[in-house]
């Protein structure tokens, strides 16, 4: 094992702390597309601000290249890439497909090919081992071998870290799942748990976002009843947490690369057999709808205090969760594109975000006494400890102050 030569496949969120924790005590290449990311992070600096100078550093045995031979000479590969969806809510394979055609180039007989980008139940052995086979001119557990090891990054989680969660792993036959197992051992605190197959391995990763989204949206649908009710939906919920099996999921906007995104390669699967899950679209509909009925709300709000007076809004937070600064598929967007139409003053303010964005108006600074209406969206602990006497320091006497998060 020590002999062996990993090969990391993209450096994001999954990617860069495996090529880390491997970079530690195996000679390891990291490899991305991405010339900017590689640069920065060949100079310590994570853009994503998840990983320190020092953390990056602290891999020894780790190289950062965007240069594809560079791994011409590694026998284990493991691919971490991106499995986004299109618009249509489609399962969008491009990123999946295209390293697994790179990396079935300068496979070698023996090589072990691991995935851990969420898919459905299936895609690995139907989509990537095939192309793997026709490209290489190898064949699948004969010349090379394979497995899947989902992976359970957090971002802005900084107790549930890799080395500390525990890890699925599988493998294409005995000796792939043992070697696979041995692997992850060797960095993952927490240990392992074996999946009797590669297609158990992709189908738990799955239904584990699934489940959370489905949660959050029957949070959400509570929450509008007891919005109709004039109740307070989170005195309830913290009411009914003190029996010890409730599960205390909270409403709000479902965004990110993960829950909003992979019970579509679920949904996916199943029309390929024909079969109509209820549940899984039911949830999916509820939560992709939260931006929009929380638009809605507070623009009832602002008609009632500002009549059609076109005002000005701070949005606080655009990322898709808290303490982290990724964007994709954030449902604050819809949020500011609602008001935007409506010819306000719209500005967004995020701590969390260091990069230029074209698609809304980010702001670096507040004013004081500026905004007619305040709309808390993400529960940064920046915006915790700015505390509300701050946030209101920057509105008008006569406002609206909306904090979907419940911190306030």
């Amino acid at each position: 094992m020590i002999k062996n030569k990993i090969a990391i496949v993209g450096l994001g969120y999954v990617g860069l702390p495996l090529a880390i924790e491997f970079g530690k005590k195996f000679d390891t290449v990291g490899y991305d597309i991405n010339i900017n990311r590689i640069e920065e992070l060949n100079k310590g600096f994570d853009s994503t601000k998840e990983f320190s100078k020092n953390y990056i550093n602290s891999a020894k045995k780790l190289k950062i290249t965007n240069k594809l031979n560079k791994l011409s000479d590694r026998v284990i590969f493991i691919i971490t890439v991106p499995t986004p969806i299109y618009r249509n809510k489609k399962p969008d394979f491009r990123n999946l497909i295209d390293a697994t055609k790179k990396i079935a180039k300068i496979i070698k007989k023996n090589s072990i090919i691991i995935y851990e980008s969420t898919v459905y139940p299936g895609l690995t052995e139907e989509i990537c081992i095939p192309i793997i086979e026709k490209e290489s001119k190898l064949v699948a557990n004969r010349d090379f071998f394979y497995g899947y090891s989902p992976e359970r990054i957090n971002p802005g989680d900084k107790k549930h870290q890799l080395k500390n969660i525990k890890k699925i792993v599988s493998g294409s036959n005995s000796y792939a799942e043992n070697f696979v197992k041995k692997l992850y051992e060797s960095i993952i605190l927490a240990g392992v748990y074996v999946a009797p197959s590669v297609k158990v391995a992709e189908a738990a990763k799955v239904i584990e976002n699934i489940q959370r989204d489905i949660n959050v949206a029957f949070s959400n649908e509570l929450f509008k009843i007891f919005e109709k009710l004039n109740l307070n939906t989170y005195e309830i919920l913290k009411a009914a947490n003190t029996k010890w099996n409730f599960l205390n999921f909270k409403p709000g906007l479902v965004g990110g690369h993960c829950i909003g995104v992979d019970p579509y390669y679920l949904l996916h699967k199943c029309k390929e057999i024909n079969f109509k899950p209820n549940i899984i679209t039911a949830g999916r509909k509820i939560n992709d709808k939260m931006s929009i009925y929380y638009s809605n709300l507070i623009n009832k709000k602002i008609k009632k205090k500002f009549k059609n007076k076109k005002i000005k809004i701070l949005i606080l937070g655009y990322t898709f969760k808290e303490n982290c600064s990724d964007i994709r598929n954030t449902k604050v967007e819809d949020m500011y594109r609602y008001f935007y139409k409506k010819k306000h003053d719209v500005h967004i303010f995020d701590p969390w975000i260091n990069f230029d964005l074209k698609s809304v108006k980010l702001v670096k600074k507040l004013k004081k006494n500026y905004y007619d209406c305040i709309i808390v969206t993400v529960k940064h602990d920046y915006f915790i400890d700015m505390g509300k006497k701050k946030i209101f320091s920057h509105a008008k006497k006569q406002n609206v102050f909306y904090d979907i998060k419940n911190i306030f």
